[in-house]
């Protein structure tokens, strides 16, 4: 973001401490004493790491030393570790491993199986600490120093830690983006090579992939003459026998296309044939997306982010998205945190009487980031209200990108309100809010769920709806299933014998009030 912010001064609140807060460490060291606190600098690499352990005072008290990532590696350094302290009498000791990507979670999960508090020090920290004693300098024990003076000087964070859901939402929910980012390269590369046997058949529809019958003739029919030459009986009998619904303007459009279509390229039929191995691998994909999806509403439905979807504008993916990398609410103190943590703040600059703002900054979690503004577009295009206040920041000549950010950095407020205290969306400015279970059973309608998965999933998000909100959680259901036994709904209807079942627990945990006593009403 380019746009440039003046930041509220008035907000900022002055650290109780220079360190990082989650890296504090000064009252463990002034309590045991500065040559009785150890320090275990741990270098991760992918078979082995390097470690070393120090005062705080920086004094070496051993060496550094290899140790392979299996248990033998382990259990042998470990045990070293604890004669050192003995050794050394150290009443205090922390273990400082530096991130890099995943190779260091196995000495992390080592140390802490060994009963020692592990931090975590990000490489650019320890790279600045190196660069300080030793510049032009690269070399594993140089690292090793690096990361003790970063956990010196308060630079060892802890990390939050997350329970089998957690991790598994987070890993289900990467997962599937990484999938719909291939999908999406898939339909780009489709869609060249189409252009290279059929050119400007891509252009006939407003989106292929939503024109199954399209895509289906575009690669089952042949080359440029042969599909000018098929009419529209034999383009019929080709989608019927693949069974793929179209209408009668489908094939019109496509017979008007191949009477002024141009030529197409010299290896055109080898083009058709790379374009349907690709779309062969893009329906594989989407059918894995599908399943994801389905996975990620189960876990979703057992935490209380399923909340969010009482906004409009937000739906399964979006909220999913959001709470696998957020985690759980309670490593928030506040919504500052959650935009503190997304980095969704400018760039500062200032000295003397020099001052000003730029592009948001960079060292933040930019997956945290990406969620949040994925829902803010969301909310820009499908929220009455926020749709409102973009509209009204569009005439005062907001820039763009920052309307954006401040989509998101309400909705993080709205959310922490709505996860923490455990309710749903009732803002004064809105017209009216979704209801989750029925965005629920859309979404399971849509992915063609099992009916055991829709019921459990639906009881699990009812459980952590507030209790308050039970009655209009189930108007809508009650409605969707007099729909059903009138049948005014065509197909097999399994939701006939699931919503009977929500509906009672929804009314079984109704609080009633007492009776007054009193004959009359008033």
């Amino acid at each position: 973001m380019s746009a440039t912010v003046t930041p509220k001064r008035g907000r900022s609140r002055r650290p109780d401490v220079l360190q990082k807060p989650r890296g504090v460490i000064h009252p463990r060291v002034q309590k045991v004493g500065p040559e009785r606190f150890g320090i275990v600098a741990v270098d991760p690499a992918k078979a082995r790491s390097k470690w070393m352990v120090s005062d705080f005072w920086g004094n070496v008290l051993a060496s550094p030393a290899w140790v392979e990532h299996n248990r033998g590696g382990f259990e042998q350094a470990i045990a070293a570790l604890r004669e050192a302290v003995q050794r050394h009498e150290l009443r205090d000791v922390l273990v400082a491993v530096e991130r890099t990507g995943r190779y260091h979670h196995p000495a992390q999960r080592a140390f802490a199986a060994g009963g020692f508090e592990v931090r975590t020090v990000h490489p650019l920290i320890t790279r600045h600490f190196r660069q300080l004693t030793d510049p032009g300098i690269k070399t594993d024990d140089k690292d090793l120093g690096g990361i003790a003076l970063a956990a010196i000087n308060g630079f060892a964070l802890v990390e939050a830690d997350l329970d089998g859901l957690w991790r598994q939402l987070r890993l289900l929910v990467r997962h599937r983006r990484d999938l719909v980012r291939k999908a999406s390269v898939l339909c780009c590369q489709i869609k060249e090579h189409l252009e290279s046997a059929l050119p400007g058949y891509a252009a006939c529809f407003p989106t292929l992939w939503e024109h199954p019958a399209a895509l289906t003739l575009a690669l089952r029919v042949g080359d440029l003459g042969e599909l000018r030459r098929a009419g529209r009986p034999r383009l019929r009998a080709i989608l019927e026998q693949a069974k793929v619904g179209f209408q009668d303007r489908t094939l019109d459009r496509v017979i008007e296309w191949a009477k002024n279509a141009g030529s197409a390229d010299v290896a055109a039929c080898h083009h058709r044939r790379i374009a349907a191995d690709l779309e062969a691998d893009r329906q594989q994909k989407e059918l894995q997306i599908q399943g994801l999806e389905r996975e990620i509403a189960a876990l979703l439905s057992a935490t209380p982010y399923i909340l969010l979807m009482s906004i409009p504008g937000v739906n399964v993916v979006s909220a999913a998205e959001y709470a696998a990398e957020m985690g759980p609410i309670s490593n928030y103190a506040n919504s500052r945190c959650i935009t503190g943590r997304a980095g969704l703040y400018p760039a500062r600059y200032q000295s003397d009487q020099t001052d000003y703002s730029g592009r948001l900054i960079k060292c933040a979690n930019h997956r945290l980031r990406f969620a949040l503004m994925q829902i803010a577009d969301n909310l820009i295009l499908c929220n009455h209200y926020f749709a409102q206040l973009a509209a009204l920041w569009r005439e005062r000549k907001a820039d763009p990108r920052l309307i954006r950010v401040r989509v998101a950095m309400r909705f993080s407020r709205i959310s922490f309100q709505m996860v923490a205290g455990g309710k749903v969306f009732q803002h004064p400015a809105a017209r009216e809010r979704d209801y989750v279970l029925q965005k629920l059973i859309v979404f399971h309608h849509q992915h063609q769920t099992p009916a055991a998965q829709v019921q459990q999933d639906l009881q699990h998000a009812s459980s952590q709806l507030p209790r308050d909100q039970y009655i209009a959680e189930a108007k809508p259901l009650q409605e969707e299933l007099t729909r059903i036994q009138d049948n005014r709904r065509r197909g097999p209807q399994p939701l006939g014998e699931i919503l009977p079942t929500i509906l009672a627990a929804l009314a079984e945990n109704v609080i009633q009030s007492p009776p007054s006593g009193s004959s009359d009403p008033t």
